[in-house]
């Protein structure tokens, strides 16, 4: 028997394999972080440096996809899924702040289950930005997000599928639909607040 040659073969294979896994796992780090750091921009109303994190990001998961061609078991072992559904929540968030149409799968190089669960993770990242237009009186600009915010879970919600094809969906748009619903309450309290400041102040 001829082991050392099938040895050879197959630590060639594995080899190659786990290089490839090592530069991923790197990769989709990074991706994550600049994400993140993309939205945290967003909030603070810096939309240039948003651009260039996302930019960075959806460059690093197109580089990881191709990579992973050829190992689709790694390419599927869900941290490429963790990665682009950062990078989706992160493209979701500014788009729908910003009242643009929104990308499509294709659009940012993922699979639906990472869009869909990027799409509903957005949802806590608009609560916030409506928390902040509350703070600071804009109620006209906080239903509008409570609406848009309203629209994604009903869109989540129609899509009834296995855990197993969306990537643990429904629990994504549980949440979601519990942050909306808190939403609204808050939004409700703020304005029956003002209604009552302001006939208080007409005496």
């Amino acid at each position: 028997m001829d082991l050392d040659s099938i040895r050879e073969s197959v630590t060639t294979s594995l080899d190659e394999t786990h290089r490839a896994r090592e530069v991923g796992l790197r990769n989709c780090r990074t991706i994550i972080r600049s994400s993140a750091n993309a939205i945290r921009s967003l909030h603070r109303g810096e939309d240039e440096t948003a651009e260039a994190l996302m930019t960075e990001a959806g460059g690093l998961l197109a580089e990881t996809t191709a990579l992973l061609a050829d190992h689709p078991d790694i390419l599927h072992a869900g941290f490429v899924h963790d990665a682009a559904k950062e990078y989706a929540e992160a493209r979701l968030t500014s788009a729908l702040a910003a009242g643009e149409p929104l990308p499509s799968p294709d659009d940012l190089g993922m699979l639906a289950p990472a869009y869909l669960n990027g799409l509903g993770e957005a949802v806590g990242e608009l609560r916030r930005r409506m928390l902040d237009l509350l703070r600071s009186g804009d109620l006209e600009r906080a239903e509008a997000t409570l609406a848009t915010m309203d629209d994604v879970v009903e869109v989540l919600a129609s899509l009834d599928y296995p855990d197993g094809m969306t990537g643990g969906l429904r629990r994504t748009t549980d949440i979601a639909r519990s942050l909306v619903e808190r939403s609204r309450s808050d939004l409700t309290t703020t304005i029956v607040q003002e209604r009552l400041r302001l006939s208080l102040e007409r005496g």
